[in-house]
């Protein structure tokens, strides 16, 4: 079950819609996030979806909220934006192509011309500041993204696992332009942020979109977000634990409820 609740239906013209959840390093939700932050952009819609664990995230003010992916607007000069973030991905694979499509149905609604998804991309090592590699869904694009400092080596990537991926896939099936933007980063594990690799794609995605933002904050919000979302992924390691413990045992799970 997803089911996307409107908040809001603005309307948008020339539309770009910039996708950011949590994955390597953090690198798209810190960049998507402070995006929305620096640019003021309105939450207009709410997605939930049975595939996401079975948790609530507890608020300061005590109050218990599902896990959710938020969509934003920003109206610009050049172009209206859309910015996804969210508190996870999904739990199976089935999940990330019905979470992925469900994305997609929003950039139809809006008719986005242009997906940009932003993430990490895991290496063991290397030296200097973080390149920014990019994949796209067809040819042109290459010519259009040539001039941004963006690197196009799929012996490089490999494969993108996970909704930044797919969203590029599935977008070329419905005919709309999608490009994944990933900064380099020894963040393996999700709950380690990465400030200065969310910073390497901010400034491509400014040169993209001829915006400027101020990026002096950056660090700030990534170590405030990493404490939040450290909390869900130890939460879910115990719950999956627990429930392949349980399933071993043939007993009843009792972190429900």
């Amino acid at each position: 079950m997803i089911e996307t609740i409107y908040l809001e239906e603005p309307k948008l013209n020339n539309v770009i819609m910039i996708e950011g959840l949590p994955g390597i390093g953090n690198i798209g939700r810190i960049a998507a996030g402070y995006l929305v932050e620096k640019l003021k952009a309105k939450n207009f819609a709410e997605l939930y979806s049975s595939d996401f664990f079975p948790s609530v995230i507890l608020q300061k003010d005590g109050i218990a909220r599902l896990l959710r992916i938020e969509f934003y607007y920003y109206k610009g000069e050049k172009n209206d934006l859309i910015i996804v973030i969210g508190d996870t991905q999904a739990s199976t694979p089935e999940g990330y192509y019905d979470l992925s499509n469900a994305i997609l149905d929003v950039a139809r609604k809006f008719d986005v011309n242009l997906i940009i998804t932003l993430g990490g991309l895991a290496r063991e090592e290397f030296s200097g500041k973080p390149r920014v590699v990019g994949a796209v869904n067809n040819e042109k694009l290459l010519e259009r993204f040539k001039n941004y400092e963006i690197i196009f080596d799929g012996n490089l990537v490999g494969s993108i696992v996970g909704v930044s991926g797919l969203l590029v896939g599935l977008a070329a099936i419905r005919g709309i332009d999608a490009i994944s933007l990933l900064a380099e980063t020894t963040g393996f594990p999700i709950v380690i942020a990465d400030p200065i690799g969310a910073e390497a794609v901010l400034r491509v995605l400014m040169k993209i979109l001829d915006i400027e933002i101020d990026l002096s904050e950056l660090e700030k919000e990534a170590r405030e977000l990493e404490k939040k979302i450290k909390k869900t992924e130890e939460f879910q390691k115990r719950m999956i634990k627990e429930i392949l413990s349980a399933k071993e045992e043939n007993k009843e799970v009792s972190y429900i409820g």
